[in-house]
């Protein structure tokens, strides 16, 4: 029964991914999503292993043509694009933050630094991913793929982590 509960919760968080990934304002290169949100919710509320596999998951169904990505966009193609690094990143994203969370503790602070630690880790592989297939110095990549997210990333890392702390207790009687 435990296990059937935990598959479930994956799921949602899986679905939930693709439903903020198509919350969107359409900038160019890289659209801003609310994606970011529903990763870092997931590495809250899951273990880091969960968090890991719930966002792989998004990405091989996004990988397999389902149309998960934003905009509606499905296939490896755009995982292969110059701003799939950004896509893939959700994973060690994922991954570094619930570690992270796990070794800090839950405290709104604790959990917003480690937030902010996994939005540096998926920046940094996104921009490298995009810099080697657009042949861009760091400073343009950073200025078009970077710099005008960090705002709407940091209220992101915000409202996750007051709705990770609102929704532990609920989550916990559930599992």
């Amino acid at each position: 029964m435990r296990r059937t509960r935990s598959l479930t919760l994956c799921a949602l968080f899986a679905a939930l991914t693709v439903v903020c990934a198509q919350i969107q304002i359409p900038i160019q290169p890289v659209a801003m999503s609310m994606a970011l949100l529903a990763v870092h919710l997931t590495a809250a509320l899951l273990t880091p292993a969960q968090a890991a596999a719930v966002t792989g998951v998004y990405l091989l169904m996004g990988a397999l043509g389902l149309p998960v990505f934003t905009g509606f966009r499905g296939g490896f193609a755009v995982l292969m694009d110059r701003t799939g690094g950004y896509i893939a990143g959700y994973v060690l994203c994922a991954w570094l933050t619930g570690t992270m969370i796990r070794r800090t503790g839950r405290s709104w602070g604790c959990m917003t630094l480690a937030m902010a630690a996994g939005t540096l880790a998926c920046y940094a592989l996104g921009t490298v991913w995009f810099m080697l297939l657009t042949s861009v110095p760091l400073w343009t990549a950073l200025t078009l793929c970077v710099i005008p997210f960090i705002p709407g990333d940091a209220a992101k890392i915000l409202l996750a982590a007051a709705l990770a702390r609102r929704l532990e207790r609920p989550l916990k009687r559930i599992t």
